[in-house]
């Protein structure tokens, strides 16, 4: 529900023209919601100079709780009493009346609004059509709606024209100035994994001076990804967020939120698209404040830095977590030509002092097309316990003679072989 502030603003506005007297009289109020009032009680022990003087005007007080009148602070519904904070975001509501102070008829009344940003100029107005006459002692009112997505200096333009009896044409405005300030600082950083996948990860802060209830924070990605929220915990069926059942954003408070963006099955085998990809989609904000103020906020497009993976990317598709100790174990290469020309490759396996390759080194792959990819089984052998490093591939285009060096691709841990005691 919205009430009416008790001060107009058309009393503490200046007119933009010269004076004159005018039949009509113009008010703007601004529409917002009641805020809250805190009673702060004041005690004092019945020895005191008051008695229980102040005890009685808190029992008296309708504001606070009867039976815990100096142990918790009464609140009641206030009316406004000045204009007040609007923020990016949220819908600026106006009252707009035009009242004939005159004891004639006024005709062919026109009322317009218009908000004048530092960008653009709209029309607020919800008729365009004049009306045809005002008795006296009657009044056109009419109440605007604007979602703001500007922040710095606004102006709401209020024009009034009107015909007098005698047929004179007359016409003022009004303007009334105030700045929209931003309530939420977002950042961004982004984390490109070798799986193509992208994380990122949105630090969101209140910069408000009153809580938020965040009633969703979400990723729209681009039509090229799919995207999963990492901002809840599973337990069984149901799922709770990371913050809690009560969502609540304290003033200067951060959040930070995680989205993990996967390319869909139909663009991840285009490397060379992938790669050149830099928008990741754009975040949909919507919290309320105070009694229930909506508001929203959606980014602009989110952009990355693009990862460099140079003419041929190696990347893993099966790994195991833990193997054997000298026991042979199976990994899955994929490699991907992400150059603009055609590769014939050979693949080399170097052995290291802890892993060694099992199978024929120096064999050829074949030719690769550009953006083109290419599975390989390999199997290796690790001599070495604890968590060791897998390296020595090497990759040489025939073509270039150039040889593509690949080391601390994984690492596997490595383990002894539990073995039953004999009996």
């Amino acid at each position: 529900m919205q009430v009416k502030g008790q001060s107009s603003a058309a009393d503490k506005m200046d007119v933009s023209q010269a004076k004159q007297e005018h039949l009509l009289a113009l008010k703007v109020m601004r529409l917002t919601k009641p805020t809250l009032f805190t009673n702060m009680p004041v005690t004092c022990e019945d020895r005191d100079l008051p008695g229980d003087l102040f005890v009685r005007l808190m029992k008296d007080d309708p504001s606070t709780v009867k039976g815990a009148e100096t142990l918790i602070l009464g609140e009641m519904l206030t009316l406004p009493q000045n204009f007040g904070n609007i923020f990016l975001g949220e819908t600026f509501s106006s009252y707009i009346s035009v009242h004939n102070d005159s004891n004639q008829v006024v005709k062919d009344i026109l009322v317009k609004a218009d908000l004048q940003t530092s960008s653009q100029r709209l029309n607020l107005s919800a008729s365009n059509s004049a009306v045809s006459e005002l008795k006296p002692e009657c009044c056109i009112d009419d109440v605007i709606h604007h979602e703001v997505k500007e922040i710095g200096t606004h102006i709401l333009v209020c024009a009034v024209s009107y015909t007098t009896q005698t047929g004179e044409k007359l016409y003022f405005r009004k303007f009334f100035k105030f700045q929209v300030l931003k309530p939420l600082d977002v950042k961004t950083k982004f984390y490109n994994a070798e799986t193509d996948e992208v994380f990122l990860e949105a630090q969101i802060q209140n910069i408000t001076t009153s809580p938020m209830f965040m009633e969703k924070v979400s990723l729209e990605p681009s039509m090229m990804y799919n995207v999963t929220e990492l901002n809840n915990v599973s337990a069984g069926i149901d799922s709770e967020s990371t913050f809690g059942r009560m969502s609540y954003l304290q003033p200067l408070d951060t959040r930070q939120y995680l989205y993990c963006l996967k390319p869909k099955p139909e663009f991840a085998e285009k490397a060379g698209v992938i790669k050149g990809v830099t928008v990741i989609g754009k975040l949909d904000i919507v919290w309320k404040t105070n009694l229930g103020e909506r508001g929203r906020l959606q980014t602009s497009q989110l952009q990355r830095m693009a990862p460099g993976y140079g003419d041929v990317r190696l990347s893993l598709e099966l790994i195991p977590d833990t193997v054997s100790l000298e026991e042979p174990f199976d990994i899955t290469c994929k490699i991907t030509n992400c150059s603009e020309r055609t590769m014939d490759l050979e693949l080399e396996m170097c052995n290291t002092r802890s892993v060694h390759w099992c199978g024929v080194s120096g064999r050829q792959l074949g030719k690769l097309s550009p953006s083109a990819s290419l599975s390989i089984p390999l199997t290796l052998l690790s001599s070495v316990q604890g968590l060791q490093s897998i390296s020595g591939l090497r990759l040489t285009d025939s073509f270039l003679k150039r040889t593509y060096e690949y080391d601390d691709i994984a690492q596997v841990c490595v383990v002894c072989p539990y073995t039953s005691p004999e009996s």
